[in-house]
């Protein structure tokens, strides 16, 4: 018989009137790897934070080997065993320090003396910690110069990292590290490519093997189909269904939205009329090969590729946030050059950022924290050119947005921080949507979203695109498939490839890809 590593018994949870949690019983055995499945807002967030001792439970109790315990903050947490690897970006580590001191940050700041060591010593400590999970990374550069993903995997690498070697304390030894006993996956290969999600996997293998409780939540369903032993879903804060290997996730994904799957339509491909997007010679690096790329009113392309193939960087030079090392860009048949993103803006070139919290939204102390306020930011000076901003007429449109997006709330009133991250997400691509645009750029739009919030989110983009151009961003191939009109494959900063949808090998695609990258370069590339 295999060993129950963790159980949750009637766990409850309130926010104000909002019930988040009502009764929910979970049990993970040593070795299990529990898909924890739920459309945004069903209550996964609120379990994780109560069992990582961020939040409290209302009622209820949590039991680990067999023995009460009730974490009460993050370090308790681990301490105890238990460990996340948390979706947001924020909570990854610390920007200003170096890849070796994030590896090394929770070593640094345990109880007791403090750690003195040569650098040299630091960096084989992390060198220790990187090897666990084969990250491959330069270890003095620091965490805020790395990309989205990359930092992703230095909080893999330190969350599941064993007691390294190489540190004393001033005073006496250290006392050993605790091996993780549960360890939960919060959206762990949201910003990660098919290549770096393969190897998280043979870590979890690795774990299981060792006896560790693994609760996983993920909305793509590749991973859950590879890693999962049972799948736990959760609707409404409610425990509504428990399917045990071999699992129906077709069957799975319809108890968490409440309504049965519709079979993928096969679009007739979009014939895009003029093109609104031209770029001719362009070099992203002066090193790197150039490229040709066209988008046509009406039509959605989707720009995919590894994670360090360069989309990102190719956004980011459409919209004015860096420059271009050669080319040229046309925007309806005139020259395209904007110095900063608000020039893109004021010509009608909009663009949704991978990391929604750093690019989009603001922290609760700011006015324009709310739904309503996070729409008119950008085109306040368009909407209200006297300086006197309607309430009235933003509260319309964010009730428009709502509607249309199908955002989770109460109203246009409330702020960001209190919606799931999948709501958070439809708001910033409801900002988009606010104004007419002539180029959309949406940068991982289905980051941390379910399937019937991607659903959602592609129909308003659809929806709406016959009077734009519109490209699209994504590490995933089948988000690619599931909205594009073509699809153009990126590597090392370069197009390489361009393919209408319906002519789309993907298996050959795929292959072909892979065949591309090889280890080494993946990690020294820059930017997504």
């Amino acid at each position: 018989m295999i060993s129950t590593r963790l159980v949750l018994s009637g766990i409850s949870k309130r926010f104000g009137s909002t019930v988040a949690l009502d009764r929910v019983d979970l049990s993970v055995a040593a070795g299990e790897v529990v898909a924890l499945m739920g459309a945004n807002g069903a209550g996964k967030s609120s379990l994780v934070k109560i069992l990582s001792g961020v939040h409290p439970a209302d009622a209820g109790h949590i039991e680990l080997n067999g023995v009460a315990i009730a974490p009460a903050t993050p370090q308790q947490a681990k301490a105890l065993g238990i460990v996340t690897v948390h979706q947001a970006i924020a909570d990854t580590g610390v920007p200003n320090l170096s890849v070796a001191e994030n590896l090394l940050l929770d070593r640094f700041c345990a109880p007791g003396p403090a750690f003195i060591g040569s650098r040299r010593a630091q960096i084989k400590a992390a060198q220790t910690i990187a090897a666990q999970i084969g990250l491959e990374l330069d270890l003095n550069e620091r965490l805020e110069r790395l990309t989205i993903a990359e930092q992703q995997l230095v909080a893999i690498a330190r969350v599941l990292a064993t007691q390294p070697e190489g540190l004393n304390p001033v005073r006496r030894e250290s006392p050993p590290g605790v091996r993780p006993e549960v360890v939960i996956f919060d959206e762990p290969t949201a910003s990660l490519s098919d290549i770096e999600a393969q190897r998280l996997f043979g870590v979890i293998e690795r774990l299981r093997e060792r006896g560790v409780a693994i609760v996983y939540i993920s909305h793509r369903l590749a991973d859950l189909q590879q890693v999962a032993t049972r799948a736990v879903v959760l609707r409404d804060g409610r425990v509504n269904g428990i399917f045990s290997r071999p699992i129906d996730f077709r069957a799975a994904v319809e108890t968490m939205i409440g309504r049965d799957l519709n079979t993928a339509q096969m679009r007739a491909p979009v014939a895009a009329s003029s093109p609104a997007l031209s770029l001719r010679g362009i070099r992203l690096r002066p090193d790197r090969a150039a490229f040709d790329l066209q988008a046509g009113i009406g039509e959605v392309v989707a720009v995919t590729g590894v994670v360090g193939a360069g989309k990102t960087t190719l956004a980011e030079a459409i919209f004015g946030v860096r420059p271009l090392a050669a080319g040229t860009m046309t925007l309806d048949g005139q020259a395209w050059l904007p110095s900063r993103p608000a020039d893109a803006i004021r010509a009608g070139v909009f663009m949704a950022g991978e990391d929604r919290w750093r690019t989009s939204l603001f922290p609760s102390s700011v006015p324009f924290a709310s739904i309503a306020g996070t729409l008119s930011f950008p085109f306040l000076s368009r909407w209200f050119p006297y300086g006197r901003v309607s309430r009235a007429h933003e509260n319309a449109l964010a009730a428009d947005a709502i509607r249309r997006f199908g955002i989770k709330c109460r109203g246009p009133g409330d702020r960001l921080d209190t919606l799931s991250g999948g709501n958070q997400q439809k708001a910033v691509i409801a900002r988009w949507h606010a104004s007419p645009a002539r180029l959309l750029l949406l940068d991982e739009p289905f980051q941390g979203v379910d399937i019937g919030a991607r659903d959602d989110i592609i129909r308003a983009i659809r929806d709406q695109a016959t009077t734009r151009a519109t490209l699209i961003f994504v590490s995933d191939y089948e988000e690619a498939l599931e909205v594009a009109d073509r699809i153009v494959v990126m590597d090392r900063h370069c197009v390489v490839t361009d393919h209408p949808r319906h002519a789309l090998d993907l298996a050959r695609l795929l292959a072909a890809t892979a065949a591309r990258i090889s280890p080494s370069a993946h990690h020294t590339s820059g930017s997504p």
